[in-house]
């Protein structure tokens, strides 16, 4: 298979489980899942259809004449009527009563929404996995304090366990709409060729209470509590939309993590996880690449980009049916799961192994804290008699005098030596180092952390 196109999505990044989601054996049994219903349904609502015909359709659920089916549609060039053929080869009883008054979406669209329910329920699982190892990373270093940052300059300090809440409070808004989404799903249903169920209505000798019980039938024979009350031919594919728009969401989230991630292991403060063989690079052979972080931003852009294809599509749908959809949706919506499954997966390798240096940690925030005590040694000279303008115009001064022995000497931040010599502030070096207990500074951060 060397000498052809295979997708990364497939071949690299996306797990086997969700894979098989999309696989074409998953759309054909749940096909025949979709028939049988149709079937049991029509014959409990009154039509001639036997039991002997839907035990052999249940007999052949699952073992699906793939050659058959496939010979059938390079001479029809019908794929859903290739499969009713290859189906009723196998159930000569049952043959006639195959896809009864139902259309190709019967089956088509009502496999799309089933596929995508359980891909968002596989995405929920692993969404939630990785917000419970983000959660148990949080309370370890709820009191590791750290700086923060705020335009990717000093500011006032955090905790490394406060910081990981931010992440983690991203992915609970993702779970909260994967959630509504996910319990907004439902069938389309037998809605015919126009979404009016004339056909139907035809079977059931103008029954319209058969016709609506068929629907909420069939919705309850395939796990659904009900189907959509209105649809052309299709249902509205302003649904896929809907679907990618949770997992654009999610991919948000993960590539702002990376973004922190890779900014953090520049400062050697936390590292993602590197294997003992692993190569960061090919030329420097003491590089470590945050590889994984980039790939989760990588996948990140595709599904972000993505969304626009439903988008797109649902935008120019012509009145109850146009095929401008069908391609599109086969590549756009399988990629876009197969992309964020990828992401979950590298998401909680990355949080599951990540490193943290509190040395460097330490020494960063050391660096920075005399700034930062500022107002409090202001305040401690008050008590000790010194006048608050004065002092505020000497600690400015003294400030910038050692921000320039930092910047332009290459000095180290020397701010405390300062104040120390300056009468003004009638404080020792020994009243000045009390002040630097960095958790002094980190707020309410632990306290936080353990109320989200």
């Amino acid at each position: 298979m060397n000498d052809r196109y295979q997708s990364p999505l497939s071949e690299r990044y996306a797990s086997k489980e969700m894979q098989y989601i999309f696989s074409p054996d998953k759309k054909f049994k749940t096909w025949r899942k979709l028939w049988i219903a149709l079937a049991e349904t029509e014959k409990e609502l009154g039509l001639n259809i036997t039991q002997e015909q839907i035990d052999e359709l249940k007999s052949h659920q699952d073992d699906i004449n793939y050659e058959v089916a496939k010979e059938r549609e390079r001479l029809v060039r019908h794929d859903v009527m290739s499969h009713v053929y290859a189906y009723g080869q196998q159930c000569p009883k049952a043959k006639g009563i195959i896809h009864l008054g139902a259309t190709s979406c019967y089956v088509g669209d009502n496999t799309d929404l089933i596929i995508m329910t359980e891909a968002l329920k596989l995405v929920r699982k692993k969404l939630i996995n990785v917000m419970a190892e983000l959660a148990k990373f949080a309370d370890t270093y709820k009191n590791q304090p750290t700086l923060a940052f705020t335009h990717f300059q000093p500011a006032q300090p955090t905790t490394v366990g406060k910081r990981a809440t931010l992440w983690l409070h991203d992915l609970c808004l993702d779970l909260e709409d994967l959630d509504y989404v996910l319990g907004s799903m439902k069938l389309l249903g037998s809605k015919g060729t126009t979404g009016t169920q004339a056909s139907f209505l035809e079977l059931f000798d103008g029954n319209h209470e058969k016709c609506r019980k068929a629907d909420q039938m069939i919705a309850e024979k395939m796990g659904f509590k009900e189907c959509y009350p209105v649809s052309g031919q299709t249902y509205s594919r302003k649904i896929d939309t809907r679907v990618l728009n949770v997992l654009a969401g999610i991919a948000q989230s993960a590539h702002k993590f990376t973004n922190d991630v890779r900014l953090l292991q520049h400062l050697k403060e936390v590292e993602e996880p590197f294997e003992k063989n692993q190569i960061g690079s090919s030329a420097m052979a003491y590089k470590r690449n945050p590889m994984r972080s980039e790939r989760i931003a990588s996948l990140a852009d595709y599904v972000m980009a993505d969304v626009i294809n439903p988008m797109l599509v649902a935008s120019t749908q012509w009145f109850e049916r146009t095929l401008d959809d069908s391609a599109n949706k086969r590549l756009s919506v399988p990629e876009g799961f197969l992309a964020i499954d990828g992401i979950l997966d590298l998401y909680l390798n990355v949080v599951d192994g990540l490193v943290v240096y509190p040395k460097v940690i330490e020494k960063h925030f050391l660096a920075e804290l005399p700034f930062m005590a500022t107002e409090n040694i202001m305040m401690d000279a008050v008590k000790a008699g010194g006048d608050r303008q004065e002092l505020h115009e000497r600690i400015r001064q003294l400030s910038m005098e050692a921000g320039r022995n930092v910047k332009e000497k290459g000095l180290d931040n020397n701010l405390l030596e300062l104040i120390a010599e300056d009468p003004a502030f009638g404080l020792t070096m020994e009243d000045l180092k009390k002040t630097m207990d960095p958790s002094k500074y980190v707020g309410r951060a632990p306290q936080q952390v353990d109320e989200s």
